[in-house]
Parts: structure tokens; C-alpha cells; sequence
């Protein structure tokens, strides 16, 4: 079971995080290695959460593979270098489901993320955030760094980023609905709703990073993920939103492409860790971020 406890000694830098509540929090451009290196020279960390990415919706994706390619294989090699130079003692990275193959077996495991192709959909985006689990391996055989990454199901929560086109599915569609119910509009829902997904609450997911930062101590990467029972169909997420904001006037849009269809991830690993963690109920979640929502309409990232 997790306790809270104190951080031991060391400073943590954490790269771009969306919640910004520490002296160690910074925005800078990754894809300078020169900026970057500064950052590593002011703070000298000793441990760094990497969440530095460039991300967006499945249709931001499939626009724009190359860049999203490119993008994020230069902020991913930028803090691997740097950590490496800096001497961190550990180094967290952040993967994505996206980087699972489509064609596979199911529930995924850690084991099984080289077995076939991503979905062509974010190919792009999928195949520099699956190098990072290559690299984490080849920096430990070559300089012995202790480089590691998680795989978070799909993140939600406050703080969020709520772009209705660049975001993902749950900021996106809470948005929708704000300026629907506002306008007196449907809500359209692009896809059939019928896909399959996991979600992570972002306040579950704090908790999560902080242990592995403490006591993970493998190079494998681990999935942090509510388990295969929990797994909903994005046309429950749109019920679960349209409760929290008391609002049903809702359009499903069939022209539109769903992306691929489930990408069920096993949490056994992270189980036989913390058998007893208890994730936020996603009901609760969804109401607590669309009440944070409402409130900070005016200062949200939108």
C-alpha cells in the first residue's frame, strides 16, 4: 500500500508539467538543447520526471505525423542527453497507449509493445514515444543510467488542456458541452462512441509518478492503468460528462473516424506493487473536472 511520506533528499526537476504548484516546475523549449542544458545548469537536479511532449487529439495525429514525429524524438533525446551529462540518478519518462500495437492480443502487457505496428493514426506520435522504452534500455547497457518510463491510460482531470481540437477526448469534450449548453447548440460527438477506452484520473496518476519515483527500480516500464473491468466506451464518457454538466442534447457525427477500436492495457505488474491502490471512481473524476471546468472557464488552457 502507498503512505505518504517526505521525498528523500535531492532536488526534482519535472519538465512541463500542466499543474504548476512547485519551485521545480519550468516551461521551456525542449527542442533546444541549449535552453534545456541551462535549465540542468540553474537546478542541477538529481531526478527528473520528463512530461515534456508534443501531443494532441486523433485528428491533430493523423494531420501531422511528421512533426509530432520529429518533435518529440528531439525533446526526448535533448533530456536523455542532458540527464545523462548531468549524472541524474533517475530519470522518468513518460510513454502513451498509443505506442501498443493494433493488431495484437489482448489485455497488452510491458512485454508485448514491439509485437506489430501502432495504429496508423499516430503513428508518428507512437513511434518516438516507443523509442524512449529502446533508449531507456540502451543508456542502461552503455553509460549504466537508471532511465525508466510509465504507460498512463488516458489521463483526465483539472488543469487539463481543453482545446476542443488539439486536446484529448475528455478535456475536448467538456469544452464541447461548456459552449453547447451555453449556445443552446447539440453537443456533436465526433465517431460512433462506441470505442474502447482506460482512463486515469490525473490526481491518481500525481500519486503513481511520485511511487515509481521512490520505489520503482526496474528499466522495464510499467502501466499505470485501472484494470481491464474498468474500461468504458467513449459514448459512456459522453454520459458521464452530460451528467456532471446536466446537459443531454447530444449528436453523434458518423463521418468521423473512431480511431482504434480498444487498446486494453493489464495493470498486473502494477498490482502485484500496490495491490491495494484505489483509483478514483471515473463517475467522480468526470464530475470534479467539469466542476473545475465551470469555475476556471476564464483562466483554463482552451
Amino acid at each position: 500500500m502507498m503512505e505518504n511520506k517526505q521525498m528523500r533528499s535531492g532536488s526534482f526537476l519535472v519538465l512541463r508539467i500542466v499543474i504548476c504548484c512547485s519551485p521545480f516546475v519550468f516551461k521551456f523549449t525542449h527542442r533546444d538543447r541549449d535552453s534545456t542544458r541551462a535549465v540542468f545548469e540553474k537546478y542541477q537536479p538529481t531526478h527528473v520526471i520528463h512530461l515534456a511532449a508534443k501531443v494532441g487529439g486523433l485528428f491533430n495525429n493523423m494531420a501531422h505525423k511528421v512533426e509530432f514525429y520529429n518533435d518529440n524524438m528531439i525533446m526526448n533525446m535533448n533530456v536523455m542527453e542532458l540527464c545523462r551529462e548531468f549524472k541524474v540518478k533517475k530519470l522518468i519518462s513518460c510513454l502513451s497507449t498509443c505506442i501498443f500495437p493494433d493488431k495484437t492480443s489482448y489485455p497488452i502487457d510491458e512485454t508485448m509493445l514491439h509485437n506489430g505496428p501502432p495504429h496508423f493514426s499516430n503513428e508518428g506520435y507512437a513511434y518516438a514515444k516507443r523509442m524512449i522504452e529502446v533508449l531507456d534500455r540502451l543508456y542502461a547497457e552503455e553509460y549504466g543510467c537508471h532511465f525508466t518510463a510509465i504507460i498512463p491510460s488516458n489521463i483526465y482531470g483539472p488543469f487539463d488542456n481543453y482545446e476542443i481540437d488539439g486536446g484529448h477526448v475528455v478535456p475536448g469534450l467538456i469544452h464541447k458541452f461548456y459552449k453547447a449548453k451555453q449556445s443552446g447548440e447539440p453537443v456533436c460527438v465526433w465517431g460512433s462512441g462506441k470505442p474502447l477506452r482506460q482512463f486515469i484520473y490525473n490526481v491518481d496518476m500525481g500519486e503513481l509518478i511520485l511511487w515509481v519515483l521512490r520505489d520503482y527500480e526496474e528499466i522495464q516500464p510499467i502501466i499505470l492503468s485501472v484494470g481491464e473491468d474498468e474500461e468504458v466506451a467513449i459514448k459512456d464518457v459522453v454520459d458521464y460528462i452530460a451528467d456532471a454538466i446536466d446537459y443531454h442534447n447530444i449528436e453523434y457525427d458518423h463521418t468521423k473516424a473512431d480511431g482504434q477500436y480498444k487498446k486494453t492495457a493489464s495493470n498486473a505488474k502494477l498490482r502485484k506493487y500496490l495491490p491495494e491502490y484505489k483509483f478514483t471512481p471515473m463517475r467522480q473524476g468526470i464530475k470534479e473536472t467539469v466542476d473545475w471546468f465551470v469555475k476556471n472557464y476564464d483562466i483554463a488552457r482552451k
